[in-house]
């Protein structure tokens, strides 16, 4: 799994459906305060979005590029996957860019501290649990918890990872569903595809549905599906979307995309099921304690 993408320009994360449609400039490591409204007629047909302090991104989870794609097929945009051109002050910040510190961000967008053994979604007002011997990030709009960094597969110029589990809001997805379940549902397909497909596995040749149901996360009544899925060529992979209310905004849908591979050097399932369960709503949010399977 890949945890960081190029700088590039993508949807707001924090656009809230009030006046024109904005885009927010990815530093390559965190969501930066440089806004634009896209130039007419271009729009990209595949982005990639970091999670480190922002939505994330998601380089796919458990082994595979998690690449945010709107493959609409339309080949007049095909113009738009020409590289981004970043605003005049912006640093450019490639895949594994040290930095992420936010202090270059207004106050009220400084990265957020989080409690010791969480990585904190700031926006979404969660927090993630960390467990022994991983990695977590906090973030404006996002946060993430990794662990067992190698070199992909299918690209060894890429970073992947044997575990991940990544924050986002549903809206940084382009899900238009309107309930826990729904949005679970459509996101699970592509989490996979973009967990496990493309050069770095050689696509998914076929895929098994574990668990699905209601699950109670942070205080919220959230909604879970879990898919094994098999590849043409490297690991297979445990894929899973949840989704769940924000306890921050009852109005804001999160997904939490979770991914670990098939590996003996990768966590067990059951770790899976424990970050599941320890998500909890991030201090002075107002929500219910931990989470309930």
């Amino acid at each position: 799994m890949t945890q960081t993408s190029p700088p590039g320009w993508h949807p707001d994360p924090g656009y809230t459906g009030i006046g024109p449609v904005h885009e927010r400039w990815w530093d390559g490591n965190q969501w930066t305060d440089h806004l634009r409204v896209p130039p007419a007629r271009i729009r990209r047909r595949r982005m990639r979005i970091g999670i480190t302090a922002g939505v994330v991104v998601l380089a796919a989870i458990g082994g595979g590029l998690f690449l945010l794609s709107d493959d609409s097929g339309d080949s007049k945009d095909s113009a738009a996957t020409a590289p981004s051109t970043p605003p005049s002050d912006a640093p450019g910040r490639g895949p594994g860019a040290p930095g992420g510190g936010g202090e270059n961000q207004a106050p009220e967008q400084q990265v957020p501290q989080p409690e010791d053994g969480y990585a904190t979604d700031l926006a979404g007002g969660i927090s993630l649990p960390v467990p022994d011997g991983w990695t977590g990030k906090s973030g404006i709009a996002g946060a993430e918890v990794t662990t067992g960094q190698y070199a992909c597969p299918g690209d060894t110029s890429q970073e992947c990872v044997r575990g991940g589990v990544f924050s986002m809001p549903a809206k940084a997805l382009k899900l238009d569903t309107t309930t826990a379940k729904a949005t679970a549902t459509k996101d699970i397909s592509a989490n996979a595809t973009d967990s496990y497909g493309e050069k770095i596995y050689g696509g998914i040749t076929s895929h098994q549905e574990l668990k699905s149901g209601p699950v109670t996360v942070a205080g919220e009544q959230g909604y879970l599906v879990r898919w094994k899925v098999v590849t043409k060529s490297g690991d297979d992979g445990y894929v899973q979307s949840l989704a769940f209310p924000s306890p921050r905004s009852k109005d804001t849908l999160m997904v939490v995309r979770s991914g670990f591979d098939i590996n003996t050097k990768a966590p067990e399932l059951s770790v899976m099921d424990d970050i599941t369960k320890g998500i909890k709503a991030a201090s002075g949010t107002g929500s219910g304690p931990g989470t309930t399977a």
